[in-house]
């Protein structure tokens, strides 16, 4: 398997509000960058958008090391909740239904087509590659062609 580092961030300007994503992946030395920018959403909602377009930009199963600045994106998986939300009908500990449960679903078909290692990074913390992503998370959110979160607006 090819191993690929990707690093992602999300942004949201409100919470709800304009947001974007930014996501860099990294093979053998090429970097490439993706982001996109949305009209109402949430910051989390972003931070999930941007691992899920990143693992979705891979074309074949890959070895990958994801970074993150969201503990929301990386204690879901590395702590186990999503295996509990999934068990509990996606309930969370409160017995209330988990938010974002679509990406949530998105992420787990990715996760079992690639061997994905969460890794948490802090953000604005000088690290290169979060500074680029969290510049192209705000500025997507910041542009002029920004795309309807069908999913949230559904859901409002």
């Amino acid at each position: 398997m090819k191993e690929v580092t990707i690093y992602t961030d999300g942004a949201c300007s409100g919470n709800p509000g304009k947001g974007g994503y930014g996501v860099i992946l990294s093979y053998n030395g090429a970097q490439k960058e993706l982001s996109a920018g949305f009209e109402c959403t949430t910051n989390n909602r972003m931070e999930l958008l941007a691992a899920i377009t990143g693992l979705e930009a891979l074309k074949e199963p890959c070895k990958v090391k994801l970074w993150s600045d969201s503990k929301y994106l990386i204690d879901s998986v590395n702590k186990k909740w999503i295996d509990s939300w999934q068990k509990n009908g996606w309930k969370n500990s409160k017995k209330e239904p988990v938010k974002n449960q679509e990406l949530f679903g998105r992420l787990i078909e990715l996760m079992k087509i690639h061997d994905v290692e969460f890794c948490w990074v802090k953000g604005h913390d000088g690290h290169p590659e979060n500074e680029r992503c969290d510049f192209l998370a705000t500025s997507a959110a910041k542009g002029d062609k920004l795309f309807t979160d069908n999913d949230y607006v559904e859901n409002l």
